[in-house]
């Protein structure tokens, strides 16, 4: 009997304590709820950095394709693949030979002229006086003024026949353009080539570039091409140099798109600052091209982040849903929106530094947007293609600057 009075005063008590805490308890176990069923973020200051990524292949921003302008044949070749020349040295040399007997043969021809010229002139002048004295015809007179002209004539021809020759034996020789790299060599001594005149836009005997500077040909994506400039710095990771980083600047933004691996996107050529010898054309380079940043600013995670239209004003808000820690109870709260990333956006009004914020909807926020898209197709009734109402909407993906 003792055994059973004091199991009920046990219970009694036990009893008369739990229920004087159960507010406690009840709101305890709220918010373990919550905590195990939707994650949360506190609001904090980040340093937030958005960045375009693209790749890239370098290439020399001179390069040329040398080839004659004239057909001839290799007399000289002094380069290799990778000399390193100065501007003005030789690079190839055709043979001149067939050329410099037609410039003596046309310097021959030039004396004849020259001395032809000299005696029409002297019985020109002879005639003259005669015909001005009455000693000779007029028919006489002027023959020798026709030969003194047609001799003239012939100098100026033999002239610029020469002058010819003389341009085309300047080009047997090839000179550096500007301080290079031989990249390629595809012919060698002897062998027969044809000038840039002829056929195929004639031979190419070697291609030259200007090794110390390189830039990067990428292709950017059409929905980040706005967000670039002309000069804008750039970061550039070199693949096949494990820790080489780079500087560039944006050269040139072509005008129009390509489509390039079936991604629509904008040719971007960008200038590479203090190229080492590591770096080589045909290397692919990683390109970090800095957007937008924001330094020590309020921020949290992007999935906090919530888009709904205002059915009264029609235009799109940002909101988060902040978590009240003792209660677990939340309020949506409208936020402006400054500078984000992949990850974090910058909250500029409407939060402050520690409060929580839940990354994803609360239940019953879900299930009152679930009733009204019920009820909005039933007023629609068979309209399969009626829009659902609007509702609550995460943050777009891409980041805002």
């Amino acid at each position: 009997m003792n055994k059973w009075i004091i199991i009920v005063l046990l219970l009694g008590v036990g009893g008369f304590f739990g229920y004087k805490k159960f507010p406690d308890l009840k709101a305890s176990k709220t918010a373990a709820e919550r905590a195990g069923r939707t994650a949360t973020a506190t609001a904090e200051r980040k340093d937030i950095r958005f960045n375009v990524k693209a790749a890239g292949e370098i290439g020399p921003a001179e390069q040329v394709s040398v080839r004659p302008e004239i057909n001839g044949k290799i007399d000289e070749l002094p380069v290799d693949l990778g000399d390193r020349v100065k501007k003005g040295d030789l690079l190839v040399k055709l043979d001149d030979k067939e050329l410099e007997n037609q410039k003596a043969s046309l310097m021959t021809e030039k004396e004849r002229a020259t001395l032809q010229l000299a005696q029409a002139e002297r019985n020109f002048k002879r005639a003259k006086e005669l015909h001005e004295a009455n000693l000779i015809s007029m028919e006489v007179f002027e023959q020798t003024k026709t030969d003194y002209d047609l001799a003239r004539n012939a100098l100026d021809r033999s002239q610029r026949e020469l002058a010819i020759i003389d341009e085309r034996l300047g080009k047997t020789k090839i000179e550096a353009p500007f301080d290079c790299t031989i990249l390629t060599r595809p012919v060698s001594i002897g062998q027969a080539v044809s000038g840039s005149g002829g056929f195929n836009s004639g031979t190419e005997v070697l291609t030259i570039a200007d090794l110390n500077s390189m830039v990067i040909n990428a292709h950017i994506n059409q929905a980040d091409v706005t967000r670039l400039k002309a000069n804008q710095e750039v970061e550039v990771a070199i693949e096949a140099v494990a820790g080489l980083t780079l500087t560039g600047r944006v050269e040139r933004i072509a005008p129009q798109a390509t489509i390039k691996n079936n991604i629509k996107g904008f040719a971007v050529r960008i200038l590479l600052k203090d190229v080492g010898d590591k770096v080589r054309p045909g290397m692919t380079a990683n390109i970090t091209i800095p957007v937008s940043s924001a330094d020590n600013v309020l921020a949290v995670p992007l999935a906090a982040v919530f888009t709904d239209r205002n059915p009264e004003t029609g235009v799109s808000e940002r909101y988060v849903y902040v978590e009240d820690g003792e209660t677990g109870a939340y309020e949506r709260r409208t936020v402006r929106v400054g500078v984000s990333d992949l990850f974090f956006a910058e909250i500029q009004d409407g939060l402050q530094p520690d409060e929580v914020v839940l990354l994803e909807q609360p239940k019953e926020e879900r299930e009152k947007q679930k009733s009204q898209q019920t009820a909005h197709r039933k007023n629609n009734g068979a309209n399969t293609n009626a829009p659902a109402t609007a509702g609550s909407q995460r943050a777009a993906v891409r980041p805002n600057t």
